[in-house]
């Protein structure tokens, strides 16, 4: 009797380790799924704006151009050190002096990011003349970027399933101004961008804010209404990454987001890194504000610039954590 007990408490321990083993694989597909899952709803971005790259120029009163590729390489450090990335955006002002030799000269330091970058244009990028047009700028941006080949200077991507990028371009060249506007035929492209990907979360990148920071009647969008009228039509979460007052703000409108990204050559000398997660019913974005490590060359910016608190704003303008609602 005894050895029969003994087989059968022998049989027991064998069933009860079989089915905690099965229960261990199986909990772990479940929680590598879940991780799996994460991973993909997960977009990372970095958002370098205003970086206003110089060879040859001295420093203004607010802006540190002599050490623009500095800034710029140490902004490309931080993101290649600290990834992954999904895509690196740079919002506008790539260059300081619209020429030709100068966009080339900038898409050099770029092309030492380990990421995909993306850009668009500024007012400082384009000039009215020739020496720089919009044909010029993308023509240049696509000899030395490969995920850049388009012809129009607007354009949109996709860079994972769930979230669609658009690109605008807010730079006026028919006459000499700071201010911004989206002209006709681009509104009309992202009304149908809109529709067309109306389950997606969109991240909409611009130059010239749709949002101002604060109030310049000189330097803001001229059909910022119009643009706001098309972006309400879209029900699901849209992020605006925008530049131009080289001020940090973050603003949540409705279900609309808006990160203003201030300038790597004036004070505070910072670009962006935002993390979006979703799932069924919302979008979580936390939004970052990155300073740069050289610290000597931020205190110089510092010191020869009025109006500091206005551009490095309120802790909750360099870093916040938002939700946004999100319809399957």
């Amino acid at each position: 009797m005894k050895k029969q007990g003994y087989k059968k408490e022998k049989h027991e321990s064998f069933i009860s380790k079989l089915f905690n083993s099965v229960l261990t694989v199986l909990l772990a597909f479940f929680i590598a799924s879940q991780v799996s899952g994460a991973a993909n709803n997960n977009l990372r971005i970095a958002q370098i704006s205003d970086a206003h790259f110089s060879s040859f120029e001295n420093n203004t009163s607010y802006k540190i151009l002599k050490s623009s590729g500095e800034l710029l390489d140490d902004a490309i450090f931080q993101i290649n050190t600290s990834g992954p990335y999904d895509f690196v955006m740079f919002s506008g002002d790539l260059i300081n002096a619209p020429k030709q030799s100068e966009l080339k000269l900038f898409t050099e330091h770029a092309n030492n990011l380990i990421y995909p970058w993306y850009a668009i244009d500024g007012n400082h990028d384009i000039n009215i003349d020739g020496f720089l047009t919009k044909k010029q700028f993308i023509e240049i941006l696509s000899e030395s970027n490969d995920k850049m080949k388009q012809d129009n200077i607007y354009y949109a991507f996709t860079p994972k399933k769930g979230y669609r990028v658009i690109c605008l371009d807010s730079i006026i060249d028919y006459k000499v101004t700071t201010n911004g506007e989206i002209y006709q035929e681009q509104l009309d492209w992202l009304r149908k961008e809109l529709q067309k990907y109306s389950k997606e979360t969109i991240i909409l990148v611009t130059h010239v804010p749709i949002y101002e920071q604060f109030s310049s009647p000189a330097h803001k969008m001229l059909n910022d209404y119009e643009v706001k009228k098309i972006l309400k039509t879209h029900t699901n979460p849209i992020i605006i990454l925008q530049g131009h007052y080289h001020a940090a703000r973050i603003k949540q409108v409705d279900n609309i987001l808006v990160v203003s990204c201030p300038s790597l050559v004036t004070y505070p000398n910072s670009f962006r890194v935002l993390n979006l997660n979703y799932d069924k019913n919302k979008v979580k974005v936390d939004v970052y504000l990155k300073e740069t490590r050289l610290k000597e060359i931020q205190t110089r910016a510092k010191i020869r610039l009025m109006g500091t608190e206005m551009l490095l704003g309120e802790e909750s303008d360099r870093n916040g954590s938002f939700e946004l609602r999100r319809e399957e």
